[in-house]
C-alpha cells in the first residue's frame, strides 16, 4: 500500500500528546488496542513518564515537547495527533497540529469558550481535516443502557433525567485540576460536566435554558469540588446534573423518569477501573462487563431498593468504539465519533452554567 491514511493495510500513525493520567490510562492503551492505529510518539517532557511510557509502549518513540511533532518532516510521518495535555494547551496545541497538516483529537473540554471551538472548526475544515473532542463517556456501559431503553420506548416519553458523577474526596489531591487559576479550567465544572452536560444533550437536544451552584467545599480548595446544573432542553425535558468530590454518600448514577416507567442505576461503568489496573480491551478477558448484582432496574410505582423494579442487563461499555470510528473517519472523511459543534454545544453549556452560578439566575442560550 501506498502509506497514506487512506490506505487500509497501512496503520495510521499516531503522536499522543501528555502522558499524565489521560494520556497513560485512557488515550495509549485505547490507541494500542485500536485495529488501524499505532502508538507512534508519546510527547512528554517527565522523565518519570518517558520511562513508564517506554516501559508500557516499547514500540513508541518518546519526544520531550510537543513542537518536536509539527516540522515538516516528523508532521510528514504521522496521520494523526492526540492531545491529552493539561486543559489550557489544548487550544494552542490543537490549532498547531492543524496548521501542520494533521487530524487532531483533542481530550474534553476542547476548549475554553464555544468561540474558541468555532475556530478550530473553521481552520480544520478550511484545511480538510478531523477534528474531534475526547467524550469517551459516550461509550459508558451505563449510558449505552439508557440510549437504548430510551430508543426502545421502554419509559415512555422522558420527562427528568438525573445524573451523577459523585465521589467522596475530602482531602486536596494537588495538581492543575484544583486550580483556581481560570486558565487552568481546574474544577468539577468543566472536567465531569463536560461529560455529564454532553451525554444529556446528546440524549434529548439543545438546552434552553441553564440554571447552576457551582460551590467549593473542602478546606483550602481554590476550584468547584460541589457543582449542579439544571437543564431544561427544547423538547421539554429537564436534566438535572451533579458532580462532587464530597458527596459523602453517593446517590445514582442514573435516575430516568418516564411517563410509563423509570431506570435506576447505581455504581459506575468498569473500564476506567479496568484501565487503570493495565487491563486492556482484546486482552482476552470481557470487556466492559458487569456482574448482574450491579444491573440498574426498570419499572414504577416502587424504589428499587426496596425491590421495585425489573433488572435490566446492562450493555457493555465500550471505548474502544471512539478511537475505531476516529481511524474510519480519518481514512474515509466521513464525520468524527464527537464533532466540533457537539464540543461548542457543550461548551455554551459550561459558560452559561458559569455565568449562572456567579450571577444566581438562569441563563437563557438562543
Amino acid at each position: 500500500m501506498d502509506g497514506t491514511p487512506g490506505s487500509t493495510g497501512t496503520p495510521l500513525r499516531v503522536g499522543l500528546i501528555g502522558y499524565g493520567l489521560a494520556g497513560s490510562v485512557f488515550h495509549a492503551p485505547l490507541i494500542a488496542a485500536t485495529a488501524g492505529l499505532v502508538l507512534d510518539t508519546v510527547v512528554t517532557g517527565n522523565p518519570e513518564r518517558q520511562t513508564q511510557a517506554r516501559a508500557e509502549h516499547p514500540e513508541a518513540r518518546c519526544v520531550a515537547t510537543p513542537e518536536e511533532l509539527f516540522t515538516p518532516d516528523r508532521a510528514a510521518e504521522l496521520d494523526l495527533i492526540v492531545v491529552a495535555s493539561p486543559n489550557r494547551t489544548h487550544v494552542p496545541l490543537a490549532r498547531a497540529a492543524l496548521e501542520a497538516g494533521l487530524p487532531v483529537v483533542v481530550d474534553k473540554p476542547l476548549a475554553a469558550t464555544a468561540a474558541e471551538v468555532e475556530a478550530l472548526a473553521a481552520l480544520a475544515a478550511e484545511r480538510g481535516l478531523l477534528l474531534s473532542a475526547f467524550q469517551n463517556r459516550r461509550w459508558d456501559n451505563d449510558f449505552r443502557t439508557v440510549r437504548q431503553l430510551i430508543a426502545d420506548g421502554a419509559l415512555g416519553r422522558v420527562h427528568r433525567f438525573e445524573s451523577r458523577f459523585e465521589r467522596w474526596r475530602p482531602q486536596l489531591k494537588g495538581g492543575w485540576r484544583e486550580s483556581g487559576d481560570p486558565a487552568e479550567l481546574g474544577g468539577l465544572l468543566y472536567d465531569l460536566g463536560s461529560h455529564l452536560v454532553d451525554q444529556a444533550l446528546t440524549l434529548f437536544g439543545p438546552a434552553v435554558s441553564v440554571y447552576a451552584e457551582v460551590d467549593v467545599r473542602r478546606p483550602g480548595a481554590a476550584a468547584d469540588d460541589d457543582t449542579f446544573i439544571a437543564l431544561t432542553h427544547a423538547g421539554g425535558v429537564r436534566s438535572h446534573l451533579w458532580m462532587s468530590a464530597t458527596a459523602a454518600q453517593l446517590g445514582p448514577r442514573f435516575r430516568v423518569l418516564g411517563g410509563q416507567a423509570g431506570y435506576v442505576k447505581y455504581g459506575l461503568d468498569p473500564q476506567e477501573a479496568a484501565l487503570r489496573e493495565g487491563k486492556r480491551p482484546g486482552d482476552g478477558t470481557a470487556w466492559g462487563v458487569e456482574a448482574p448484582s450491579t444491573w440498574g432496574r426498570l419499572g414504577s410505582g416502587e424504589s428499587p431498593q426496596t425491590g421495585g423494579g425489573e433488572p435490566v442487563p446492562t450493555l457493555p461499555g465500550d471505548y474502544p468504539a471512539y478511537y475505531a470510528a476516529v481511524a474510519d473517519a480519518v481514512r474515509h472523511g466521513g464525520p468524527p465519533p464527537v464533532t466540533a459543534d457537539e464540543a461548542a454545544a457543550t461548551l455554551r453549556v459550561l459558560e452559561a452554567a458559569r455565568r449562572s452560578a456567579a450571577e444566581g439566575r438562569t441563563v437563557r442560550l438562543d
